[in-house]
């Protein structure tokens, strides 16, 4: 990592960080000394949340909470214990994060929209679990296309198996930036 970074490349260390207190500060310490860009981090409770906040001191690094993992749906919440649909929960999680001093959130596209209003234009929303128009969804239950996503105010979008995962995987990286673009209005 810090190899590329040297290089000048922008890293996303999607690393989902949960654990106690200790050793989530200790973690995003480290993480952002070696130069990383971007850091996820689970956002579900405050005390996790403060601890990345501590760990990453003066540093650049841009921490983002995780707040609901785009592949669950309302059963698998409900298997956790989690009576609250995910439209309900990605915001209160998303409020723990931007109290906490994070600069973004990943978040689904479906609930990007709500994200932006509640939490301002300068928070990033980061969103996963894009499919361009007419892909499988595979296992993301709350997939949106670029479009979508970008019209709901997201700020970066994550987009992995329509491209390595494709036959011709930079004619699809190719489409999804012509999806993006006529998005963007380019």
């Amino acid at each position: 990592m810090d190899e590329l970074a040297g290089q000048g490349h922008k890293i996303f260390l999607d690393a989902k960080l949960l654990d106690i207190e200790t050793t989530v500060e200790r973690a995003t310490a480290a993480i952002a000394k070696s130069g990383a860009a971007f850091l996820t981090v689970h956002a579900t409770d405050s005390k996790t949340l403060e601890a990345a906040v501590r760990g990453r001191g003066n540093a650049a690094l841009k921490l983002l909470g995780v707040t609901v993992l785009t592949n669950l749906g309302p059963g698998d919440l409900k298997e956790q214990g989690i009576i609250e649909p995910a439209v309900a929960l990605v915001p209160q999680r998303a409020q723990l994060a931007q109290d906490a001093g994070f600069d973004g959130v990943v978040s689904s596209g479906k609930e990007a929209r709500a994200l932006r209003e509640r939490l301002g234009h300068d928070f990033l929303i980061v969103t996963p679990g894009i499919r361009p128009a007419g892909a499988e969804a595979n296992d993301q239950t709350r997939a949106v296309t670029p479009k979508a996503a970008i019209e709901a105010g997201a700020s970066y979008l994550v987009v992995g198996r329509p491209i390595t995962r494709a036959e011709d995987p930079r004619g699809a990286a190719e489409k999804i930036v012509e999806e993006i673009e006529s998005a963007l209005g380019a």
